[in-house]
This record gives C-alpha cells, structure tokens and sequence, in this order.
C-alpha cells in the first residue's frame, strides 16, 4: 500500500478540541494535518506522533483497529507492524486489493507502558476517555471517506462504534444495521492471532480470520456489480 507522507505542515499547535476543528474540514489531507498537533487527550505526551488513517480517497471499504501500535508509532503510517503484515497476508488470501482500502483507528497515538525490563514498549488499552477525546477524528473521516463496508477489528473499535455492549465473540461476521456505512461488520483484531498460545492456534484463527475477510470481500464484489 501506497504510504503518505507526514510531513505536512501542522495545522495549528494547539487542538485541544479535535471536536471544534474536525467536523470543518473536508478531505483527508486536512484532517490528517490538522489531527498532527492534536492535544485532545494526554497519549500525545508520549507517544512519538499522530498516527492518521491512509489509503485511496474513495476507498470502497474502511477497516478501523483499536490504536497504532509500536511500530506504527515510530513509522508515522498504520497497520505497518506485525497485525498490520498479518492482515496484508489475510487480505491477499480472501481476495481483497490491500491498496484500495483504507485504513485507520479508534485512537490515534500509541498507548503504552514501559516493560519491566529492557526497552520494550508495551501496548495499553486506550481509555473510554482517550477514545471519546479522538472520536471526532474517527467520525470525520467516516464523512470524508464514505465507504460501502466498514470493518471493525477487535473489541476496542467495535464497541467505540457499535456500543459497548457489541461482542465480537458473539457478533463477528455478521451483518450490524448501523448508520455508520450501508454494510458494517466485526471481527477480530489480527493482533489477537499473534498473541495465540501455539501454532495450530494461530492457524486456526488465522483461517477464521480470513473467512470473515471473504465475506467482506464478496459483499464487496456485490455492491461495485450492483
């Protein structure tokens, strides 16, 4: 996937409400800039930089995870860590152009504590607080791109845009009525595959994985023939 650039000039250096900024503007270009300096929350303290959504301008499906995680925080791009190379590898196995989806998440720093040993970063579930502060950007790119289907992966992102009682154990790949984008549905965050106990678990949910993500891809197909 193509990636963007973030060395656009900041927006302002000082966005306390992402709430006041965000519904204005009007292409992913802008909200990228302007979420650059982004103070609604605390997490820009430490993490290294805002990490924005990336892909086509009028992507036909959306995919939004939970937040960046280490790499992505250091590279400045989403989904570019190990999730981000397992789902590529999920979305060539069900048939789904990685370079025309887009791609973001629920929060846009990187939330973490450091290990107890060496210099590992370690990732931290985000707070309601953290992800009601960032949820401007979220609906503002959902304006902006408009997509067809939206996929959430993993709890976080499910529960931030479905409610939070939304379980994806229960609910993954089916069909969510929302006023989110014509065709919504979860399914796991590909985080979770790796974090399996064994390889033939891995496997097994990889394979999961990937039946959801043909779902996708054959509503896909369905809507560009309607």
């Amino acid at each position: 996937m193509k990636r963007v650039s973030q060395t656009s000039k900041p927006f302002s250096n000082q966005i306390h409400n992402p709430a006041s900024i965000a519904p204005a503007l009007k292409t992913i270009a802008a909200l990228r800039t302007a979420a650059h300096d982004c103070k609604g929350c605390d997490l820009w303290e430490t993490g290294t930089q805002t990490v924005f959504g990336e892909g086509p301008s009028k992507p036909q499906i959306m995919f939004v995870g939970e937040q960046p995680g280490d790499q992505e925080d250091r590279l400045g791009h989403p989904f570019v860590g190990p999730a981000g190379k397992l789902l590529d590898r999920a979305l060539e196995e069900a048939g789904i152009d990685h370079s025309k989806v887009y791609l973001t998440n629920v929060v846009k720093h990187f939330k973490w504590i450091a290990a107890a040993r060496g210099k590992k970063r370690i990732h931290k579930k985000p707070r309601y607080s953290e992800i009601n502060a960032c949820r401007p950007w979220l609906d503002a790119e959902l304006r902006v791109v408009k997509p067809q289907i939206l996929v959430c992966l993993g709890s976080t992102a499910a529960q931030a845009l479905l409610g939070r009682t939304f379980s994806v154990t229960r609910q993954r790949g089916q069909l969510i009525p929302a006023p989110l984008a014509p065709v919504v549905m979860a399914t796991v965050h590909p985080s979770s595959i790796l974090r399996a106990p064994d390889e033939n678990a891995r496997h097994q949910q990889m394979q999961a994985f990937i039946n959801d993500l043909k779902i996708v891809a054959q509503l896909a197909r369905k809507a560009k023939a309607a």
